[in-house]
């Protein structure tokens, strides 16, 4: 540990643990997804060094049953936690429920909590298993000295930060976990640092040098920008209505877009200090890295803002890049489907020398990043959603490689092939031809439902919905 060159042997057989996670960075914005002009070349570099998935989904976009539900391993409605409990009260996850964090400190890590934390509004890290914890709030502190003067005036829109680069948030943070693990490696324990950004959350408040990047770039607009809301569910198009975007064009969305954009950017340079230092540490070859997200964002999607009422792909799949040198091959791109919050525990755990929780919803990736094509893998994910901030609506979405089913209890549901239609345009939940496919799903559905406790499955009217198609197809 420590210094040590890379090139001798590992002193150490418990792997150091870098968990580092956005809020709210879509799939497609990412460099090496080739997809929409986002610079990202540091995670690019991790991506190149480790392994890449293509299918990662997020059991529920929604920052915090999502987070509570990765400490804990499992669905956050197995819990009892559906939304945000700042905006509505809602069951937090307790701290005297099991975290795989504290599993760790329990068998000699040192654990560190950097950043956004948002899992129970009354107790912080430490009391989940994080020995160390440095906050939102202390950021706050930090800059209010700094720059009392500096205010935002544009909302949610997001603006130009004003402050010197040290000084915004991204890398406030990304040196603060440099200096704990800079502590932890001279204390010889392997370590489990959690790094978590707020960015890139609206509002996109960039640096201007970074917002500079994108000035001369052309935003394209999101091919799903032209949804009409046809056959869709009421409160699609109400959530414009809510956030006062129904007019908006594509001239109107772009400078959003590209503060989107240079945000990520922003993230990205800051997770590069902490590479970077890993690598001055001699830390690289002992260090597992993990670059995830909690959930997507719609940004101009479908003309939507946040990620309220809907479980289209630009909300429900992630980035996830898994690096482990000599352990995990190089450049590997992963398809398989799995769920980043959920299936990373397991995996985390194993490569510890732990056993995985049998309670666990995810699965250890460990075959994947081997190599090895399991014949039981799974061929689709479920995510959830259960309403928040404009009002509660159940959805829960089961998704493969051709065929998206969201199930809208109160509302029509959706059907997607993903075959023909891969930006979620045209819900064919009404057309005959499909009729097999959609029974298929809505069983495979309710039985995950089942199995995982889902509250909502135990009514003899939720049941019939999907075991019997007791739903009107069209509005």
């Amino acid at each position: 540990m420590g210094t040590k060159p890379e090139s001798g042997p590992n002193p150490n057989p418990k792997p150091n643990v870098l968990f580092i996670m956005s809020d709210q960075h879509r799939y497609d914005c990412i460099g090496y997804s080739r997809d929409y002009p986002v610079k990202t070349p540091n995670l690019d570099r991790l991506a190149a060094e480790g392994a890449a998935f293509a299918n990662a989904f997020t059991p529920i976009p929604l920052c915090c049953p999502a987070r509570q539900s990765l400490l804990h391993g499992r669905r956050p409605e197995s819990f009892e936690s559906f939304w945000n409990a700042d905006l509505v009260p809602n069951r937090e996850l307790e701290p005297s429920a099991y975290t795989w964090p504290r599993e760790l400190r329990e068998n000699g890590y040192a654990t560190g909590y950097v950043g956004k934390w948002h899992v129970n509004r009354e107790h912080p890290p430490t009391a989940y298993g994080f020995d160390d914890y440095v906050g939102e709030q202390d950021y706050r502190k930090h800059r209010a000295a700094r720059y009392p003067d500096v205010q935002f005036t544009n909302g949610f829109f997001g603006e130009v930060d004003p402050v010197e680069l040290p000084d915004t948030r991204t890398h406030w943070l990304a040196e603060r976990a440099v200096r704990l693990i800079e502590t932890y490696a001279a204390s010889g324990r392997p370590w489990h640092l959690r790094l978590d950004f707020p960015e890139p959350h609206l509002p996109c408040q960039p640096h201007a040098s970074f917002l500079a990047r994108f000035e001369s770039e052309d935003i394209p607009q999101w091919r799903s920008f032209s949804d009409s809301f046809r056959n869709k569910p009421y409160i699609q198009k109400q959530q414009l209505l809510n956030w006062g975007l129904e007019h908006y064009a594509w001239s109107d969305w772009e400078p959003i877009v590209r503060r989107y954009y240079a945000v990520i950017a922003q993230l990205d340079d800051a997770v590069g200090i902490v590479l970077d230092a890993l690598k001055r540490l001699g830390l690289e070859r002992d260090t597992i890295v993990v670059y995830t997200a909690d959930h997507g964002d719609m940004c101009g999607g479908h003309r939507m803002m946040d990620k309220h009422y809907i479980l289209y792909d630009d909300v429900v799949k992630v980035p996830l890049i898994v690096k482990y040198p000599e352990r995990i091959p190089a450049g590997a791109r992963i398809d398989r489907f799995v769920y980043n919050l959920l299936d990373l525990p397991p995996t985390i755990l194993e490569y510890a020398g732990l056993v995985p929780q049998p309670f666990f919803h995810g699965a250890s990736l460990l075959p994947l990043l081997r190599g090895d094509e399991p014949d039981d893998w799974r061929t689709e994910v479920v995510s959830t959603y259960n309403g928040q901030q404009f009002g509660l609506y159940n959805q829960r979405m089961i998704r493969g490689e051709r065929w998206k089913y969201v199930w809208n209890m109160t509302d029509v549901d959706e059907l997607y092939d993903l075959r023909t239609d891969p930006d979620e345009l045209h819900n064919v939940i009404g057309d005959a031809r499909y009729g097999g496919v959609l029974a298929e799903l809505r069983l495979k559905l309710y039985d995950e439902l089942k199995q995982r406790r889902d509250p909502f499955v135990q009514f003899d009217w939720t049941k019939r919905q999907l075991t019997e198609g007791r739903k009107a197809s069209v509005r």
